[in-house]
């Protein structure tokens, strides 16, 4: 496997059906990799993004989903696994000793800081007792303890990309919800400038952050983005990644209020769907993943970035065909045993 900076590699993207993924794939597509982009959804979007190899994968909850991600890697000579949604983050937990044997990296912190952060309520817990502002949290049978008159929304303790985000209109409301979504918690609706800090973490523990703001959200994700620079957000951020011990690309999300006092609401072990404009504005984010990822050194000077710079997106579509013609994509995929 080649090992020097300016080489070449086949990285398996998962998540391909959302921004991170797609975004991740792009960028890695740009630098001259090959990408194996693979998700659960035979019809993902990122299968139709040049250049590809498109690979449909079980559900990361498919009891075959490790020896089928295996034999994949070996089949496609796969060098390395980048995930791009939080499902699958768990059995390439399980699986990453084999994937090691087989010569296939993955760059990720260990089992326990990976659980409190796709776990909300273990984040919110754990940022509680290191006295980092969250937003205050209750689980669905401690209803009676919310003081009254707080604005509340209701979410999955394990969900991703604003699904199943509720804000609660009066308290009555809150069972029923709590009935509706799947791991429910509850948490304080919080207000101000919300936003994204892209991170990279090295082996020596040193982070890079770029902060962006959230200026226009739509479905939880950025419309409208702008760069910018603050110490005491940069600071709270940085005290984040320390609490959960993390480790290689994550982004953290929060809030600041009218009077500047800034709350972190989740840390994501993944790419943002949103830092491209993290890459626009200067910082070699994916670049220097990819060198951290292949055991050579991230160059921090690299990952600095210009304050001011604006992102502007929307849906694109990628690709409009016969669903017939994807028969590779589209067939059954058996359990492996």
């Amino acid at each position: 496997m080649p090992t020097d900076q300016s080489a070449r590699y086949r990285i398996l993207v998962t998540g391909v059906g959302a921004n991170p993924g797609i975004s991740l794939t792009r960028s890695l597509t740009r630098l001259g990799h090959q990408v194996v982009a693979a998700d659960s959804n035979p019809l993902a979007p990122g299968f139709f993004l040049p250049g590809v190899v498109a690979q449909a994968i079980p559900r990361a909850d498919d009891p075959g989903y490790g020896s089928i991600m295996r034999g994949l890697c070996r089949d496609l000579r796969v060098d390395a696994i980048v995930p791009g949604i939080e499902n699958d983050l768990p059995p390439l937990l399980n699986l990453q000793p084999l994937l090691k044997t087989d010569g296939v990296r993955l760059w990720l912190p260990d089992a326990d800081s990976v659980h409190d952060c796709i776990d909300k309520f273990r984040f919110h817990r754990l940022l509680t007792e290191r006295g980092i502002p969250t937003p205050r949290t209750w689980q669905p049978a401690d209803i009676d303890q919310i003081p009254d008159g707080t604005d509340l929304i209701v979410k999955p303790s394990r969900g991703h990309g604003a699904q199943h985000f509720h804000p609660v209109a009066t308290r009555e409301d809150l069972p029923l919800l709590c009935n509706l979504v799947p791991e429910a918690l509850i948490q304080e609706r919080l207000y101000g400038a919300e936003f994204t800090a892209d991170c990279l973490i090295d082996r020596e523990e040193r982070a890079s952050v770029i902060l962006r703001r959230r200026n226009l959200v739509k479905h939880g994700l950025s419309a409208v983005s702008t760069t910018f620079d603050d110490d005491a957000v940069r600071g709270r951020v940085v005290d984040t990644l320390r609490a959960v011990r993390a480790a290689g690309l994550c982004c953290v999300q929060g809030f600041i209020a009218d009077d500047a006092q800034v709350t972190i609401t989740e840390l994501n072990v993944r790419a943002a769907g949103g830092f491209a404009l993290t890459e626009a504005a200067g910082a070699d984010l994916v670049a220097q993943m990819v060198r951290g990822l292949f055991n050579l050194p991230v160059d921090h000077d690299r990952l600095t970035y210009r304050p001011g710079m604006f992102l502007a997106s929307a849906t694109e579509t990628l690709h409009v065909g016969d669903a017939n013609e994807l028969g590779h994509l589209l067939a059954p995929k058996g359990t492996a045993t």
